[in-house]
């Protein structure tokens, strides 16, 4: 099955280009004090080490803007700055030199405040988010809307959007966020029929790592596999590198993104002959730097075990007190598991395998 994307218009966050037939990008958000420029720029490298590849700023205030662009001098990947309030603080960041805004043009004030973003950010051909959130819509809104938060959403994004397009400015995506997912879901589809704008999408504060990653999963994997999206976020109450490694599983298991290892292991059953739970856990730990696509099979028994390592990449196939690896569908090595230190064999084994498959690849 191949998923057909909704056609959106291109738009750029530095060089990372989203919507058309672009990659659908990762990002995440920092969660340190902006003004903290250590504390910033080295969550921001481990962001980067992850994978992410557009990585959002909080701007609470002007020390905040201020000290923006020494973050932005540390920094590789594309930076938005999340805006609310103050214009004054998009203009800044705009000075210092920021990939992308993140704002509601409703929130900034009056119309010649705006205009004078949208002046600033057409010069330097910055991209604008426009993001609704259920949690903050606008109170008539909210009112009339009452039992209806995806139209109340739908008609929120609308009206920002005709305030960027009445000063003739159109590089725009949209975010429409719930921590309802159903509500999410439903608001990305209404506004979908309306209108041509690339999607940034997520469920809004969605929880912990555990019960955050299932209803993300959930969420975002209905909307991709409609077509809708074309850059995400797995909001997580946990580290930012958690959302990075979330929002790449969900495009991998949709067929969407093809980056670093894809584990296939069993569930564990009784006729496990090897111990598939930390094997498999052990392999992910020590291949986690490896950036090309590589689909690895970790089978605890004989009855899938062969056919699955024989579809992936690499492979290994528990038998009784036995370890085989697969290259290709092709037996390659037979390890014995009757110690510990055996299985360390067979890691390292597989692991000297994998790497080469990498490097050839």
């Amino acid at each position: 099955m191949n998923i057909k994307r909704r056609k959106a218009r291109v738009i750029h966050v530095g060089p990372v280009a989203i919507g058309g037939n672009h990659p659908i990008s990762v990002q995440s958000m920092t969660n340190t004090d902006t003004r903290d420029v250590e504390a910033t720029s080295t969550q921001i490298a481990e962001l980067e080490k992850a994978g992410c590849e557009i990585i959002r700023v909080g701007i609470p205030d002007m020390n905040a803007a201020e000290k923006f662009g020494e973050i932005k001098r540390r920094t590789k990947t594309p930076l938005i700055a999340d805006i609310h309030f103050d214009y004054k603080l998009a203009l800044k960041v705009i000075e210092k030199g920021v990939n992308g805004l993140r704002i509601n043009p409703g929130n900034i004030g009056e119309k010649k405040r705006v205009q004078k973003v949208v002046e600033a950010a057409g010069k330097k051909n910055l991209s604008i988010r426009i993001g609704v959130n259920a949690g903050s819509l606008e109170k008539d809104l909210e009112e009339k809307y009452k039992d209806n938060f995806p139209e109340a959403m739908r008609v929120s994004a609308l009206k920002h959007i005709q305030i960027l397009e009445k000063m003739d400015f159109h590089n725009i995506k949209i975010s429409l966020k719930a921590s309802n997912v159903l509500e999410t879901i439903e608001a990305y589809q209404l506004l979908a029929k309306d209108v041509d704008y690339p999607f940034h999408i997520g469920i809004s504060e969605s929880g912990t790592l555990y019960s955050g990653t299932i209803k993300s999963s959930v969420g975002l994997g209905i909307l991709l596999a409609q077509g809708i999206g074309d850059t995400i976020r797995v909001s997580l109450t946990s580290n930012p590198v958690d959302e990075v490694k979330a929002g790449f599983e969900i495009l991998k298991a949709l067929g969407l993104r093809k980056k670093g290892i894809n584990i296939i292991s069993c569930p564990t059953c009784s006729r496990q002959e090897i111990d598939v739970i930390s094997l498999a856990s052990e392999i992910e730990k020590r291949l986690s730097h490896i950036k090309k696509p590589v689909d690895i099979a970790v089978m605890g028994c004989v009855v899938n075990g062969p056919g699955e390592s024989k579809r992936a990449d690499i492979g290994v196939a528990g038998g009784k007190n036995l370890g085989v690896i697969y290259n290709k569908g092709k037996i390659i090595k037979k390890v014995k598991l009757e110690t510990s230190q055996q299985q360390d064999k067979l890691i390292e084994d597989l692991q000297h395998e994998i790497n080469k498959a990498s490097e050839n690849s």
